[in-house]
């Protein structure tokens, strides 16, 4: 052997070495097989298909082991996912019901309503879904409107939805309610004459 090692090198080959031996030793040779066989009464020529047999029996277990495996990393996989969606979807919850109205106003440019609000603790870098509610004086919703918010760059934002009337709208006291993903945010109430 011309090949240097270093000691470390050594100790390994030695080791697999030992594990050779006494994988050999373990090993039977075939005069040994047919021996044990006739003591036990066995015919030595099925031994061929017995061997077959036990091979298909090894790599039968070594697959359902691999698949187990498989299916136990699947499943721990789907458990990450799902638990890091209700996460995700839990931290978006609470960071939507810290939002809050700080003002709110109702602005009027001939027939067309502005409701304007000032929101408090916006999300920085997310996008709301707001809607407003157009509420006349005998309570019912005349007008709906819905919209996605542009990203959020500060966490005081300044949002605004509108509603024209038409010329038979119902006169009397109106309102007007802002709402985040169907949690009212702010509603203002203002006179139709």
């Amino acid at each position: 052997m011309n090949q240097r090692l270093t000691q470390e090198q050594l100790n390994r080959i030695i080791a697999e070495l030992g594990r050779l031996k006494e994988r050999r030793e373990q090993e039977l040779e075939p005069e040994q097989v047919k021996q044990i066989l006739d003591e036990l009464n066995l015919p030595p020529d099925l031994l061929g298909e017995a061997m077959t047999q036990v091979a298909r029996s090894q790599l039968l277990e070594a697959s359902q082991r691999r698949n187990k495996l498989i299916l136990g990393s699947v499943a721990a996989a789907l458990v990450v996912i799902i638990g890091s969606g209700i996460l995700f979807s839990q931290q978006r919850s609470d960071t939507l019901a810290r939002v809050t109205a700080q003002s709110d106003r109702v602005d009027r440019n001939n027939s067309e309503l502005f409701y304007r609000v000032t929101l408090k603790e916006a999300p920085v870098g997310q996008k709301l879904n707001l809607s407003c509610n157009w509420i006349n004086p005998s309570g019912q919703i005349v007008k709906q409107n819905s919209y996605e918010t542009k990203s959020i760059t500060t966490s005081v934002w300044d949002t605004h939805c509108k509603y024209t009337l038409n010329s038979g709208a119902e006169t009397g006291k109106w309102k007007v309610q802002m709402l985040l993903d169907g949690r009212t945010l702010e509603e203002e109430s203002f006179e139709v004459k």
